[in-house]
């Protein structure tokens, strides 16, 4: 094979090598089918056992209950910005969002077509350097739901753990952090994620929902909005994304042969802990760009002295095989996504490169 670069792209992202290669000796004919995963019947035996696997899979990775249903869909998070509200928030008419960045802001504006949306805490005049602390939640106990985003992509933020929000259903976009540590989803009225940052390639959306909350969506609304219409169809009212629910599902397999998500979070803590104990360790050359505390596991976020300086390493890690690391066009720096499936190894010698940089430099 050709060598394989170091890929810190956001997303897009990173997929583990074991799942890229088991892809490619199946992709021409799938065990022994004559065709392959793209080419076959969404209605058939073989994918139906392929998506009926990832959903026990993933269940066995969050121990996810038989109250919850698990949906495939497609759109992206971003469907679910308005899928979420327009399914949710009756009948109060009413949500709670915090806003931590750029998605959370993206979230607002769809719920806001649907309902009156109520900021719980949002830390953009602090250009979102952390995470909203419990104290500041000023939360409603008559609203539909409280959503909120584990991680922040642009910005390198992290929630270590869920707001508490009483007896009000919580609902978390975990696109960028999904399956990087177990979670008790029995806190969860609902979770989606894309596909694309943690677990697949694009073109999937994970939705986790308790049961009881799909009773709320409206016959009323358009059917592919629906949830209940999902959840009645097992994820086939129309032809899913048959090849990236069969990469997940790949992922979930690797996921679980790797020990399941205790030993992948010592791994995540490992990897960022080398990288930001460096960083921290430069008296200033390198700089990250948000309060310890609220540090992502995923996304590292740090600046140079200089812009000039930022060009001239992007360019260097470029030409040395560690690839997207420009920072979010909004907030500019660098930003390292070290998702599951970014190797140790490959941590390990970005610090050898990054030491090497700032003593040139």
């Amino acid at each position: 094979m050709e060598k394989r670069i170091y890929n810190f792209a956001a997303g897009p992202a990173i997929l583990p090598e074991e799942v890229l290669l088991e892809a490619q000796k199946e992709l021409y004919s799938y065990k022994g089918s004559g065709m392959s995963i793209m080419e076959m019947s969404h209605r058939g035996k073989i994918f139906d056992s392929i998506i009926k696997e990832a959903d026990a899979d993933l269940r066995k990775l969050l121990n996810i209950s038989d109250n919850y249903s698990i949906l495939f869909l497609q759109g992206g998070a971003t469907l679910q910005f308005s899928m979420v509200p327009l399914n949710l928030m009756l009948p109060a008419n009413k949500a709670d969002y915090i806003v931590t960045g750029t998605w959370s802001k993206k979230a607002v504006k769809e719920a806001k077509r649907v309902g009156s949306v109520n900021i719980v805490a949002s830390t953009e005049n602090e250009n979102f350097v952390r995470i909203p602390n419990q104290n500041e939640l000023k939360l409603d106990s008559t609203a539909a739901y409280v959503h909120f985003t584990s991680n922040n992509t642009v910005y390198g933020t992290e929630w270590k753990t869920e707001p508490e929000v009483g007896n009000v259903p919580l609902v978390c976009d975990a696109s960028s952090d999904f399956l990087h540590k177990k979670i008790d989803i029995d806190k969860y009225a609902l979770v989606y994620a894309g596909a694309q940052k943690n677990i697949g390639p694009a073109g999937v959306v994970v939705v986790i929902i308790r049961k009881d909350m799909l009773e709320r969506s409206s016959d009323s609304l358009h059917t592919y909005m629906n949830y209940k219409i999902h959840a009645d169809n097992g994820s086939m009212y129309n032809t899913p994304t048959t090849f990236g629910i069969y990469i997940a599902g790949l992922v979930f397999k690797w996921l679980l042969n790797m020990g399941g998500l205790d030993k992948m979070y010592e791994r995540n803590l490992y990897k960022a802990k080398l990288l930001y104990d460096y960083i921290d360790s430069t008296n200033g050359f390198y700089k990250g760009t948000v309060q310890r505390d609220s540090r992502s596991l995923m996304n590292v976020t740090f600046r140079l002295p200089n812009e000039e300086l930022e060009k001239k390493i992007i360019a260097e890690a470029e030409s040395k095989g560690f690839s997207g690391l420009k920072g979010h066009r909004s907030v500019g720096g660098l930003r390292a996504s070290i998702y599951n499936a970014f190797p140790v190894k490959g941590v390990e010698d970005f610090v050898e490169f990054l030491k090497d940089f700032k003593s040139k430099n």
